[in-house]
């Protein structure tokens, strides 16, 4: 997983509410196992019409955005089912810090253990961060994990409060597979004992 640190990005502004993990993966998109390859399907049916043509006016269709980093949401965003393929499509297509109000709980971990940093954040300071994303790829927002600190394009500060465990796994790029080998020389060493005191096992 890569490490996130600082991020200073285009930030795509989507104010609905209730974004649920089908809208942001829906269910024909499930059948895989892997990460890779779901950002092109991210809000497949706000993006595309029935034919497969992009639909202009969504945001991430527009020029200015495609290449968002950052996704600056309304409340209660990654709501509905636990689906982890929904944090995958996020961080495929390249956006690597979703902001928001609120979150559902099983989202908002999901998306630390895939290399997304989900800000919760008041709604008046998630309205003033819209309102600067809606400047477009000239406005870019600042994201600070360890001084956990916002930046408006506006130059606007906002502070932020994340889990000490959950900002050092982003920190150094752990998900739950790299916590493991952090203890491999001791699993090593256990395995070896139990080796010499059961060989027949």
């Amino acid at each position: 997983m890569q490490k996130f640190t600082k991020l200073s990005g285009i930030a795509a502004p989507l104010p609905l509410v209730n974004i649920d993990t089908d809208m942001i993966i829906p269910k024909q998109f499930l059948k895989t196992i892997k990460r890779s390859g779901l950002g092109v399907n991210l809000f497949d049916e706000m993006r595309y019409d029935d034919d497969g043509k992009e639909i202009p006016d969504f945001v991430l269709n527009k020029p200015q955005y495609r290449d968002a980093q950052i996704l600056v949401a309304g409340d209660n965003f990654g709501c509905g089912s636990s689906r982890e393929h929904a944090p995958w499509a996020i961080a495929d297509f390249g956006i690597t810090c979703v902001i928001a109000p609120s979150y559902a709980d099983i989202f908002y971990n999901n998306c630390f253990k895939n290399g997304i940093l989900p800000i919760a954040l008041p709604q008046e300071q998630v309205d003033v961060l819209i309102k600067d994303a809606e400047k477009g790829a000239n406005a870019r927002i600042e994201v600070d994990l360890e001084a956990q600190t916002i930046t408006s394009s506006d130059g606007d500060v906002f502070s932020f409060e994340v889990d000490a465990f959950k900002k050092h796994c982003l920190l150094n790029g752990l998900d739950d597979i790299g916590l493991t080998m952090e203890k491999a020389g001791a699993i090593d060493s256990f395995e070896a004992q139990a080796a010499a005191a059961r060989p027949w096992v």
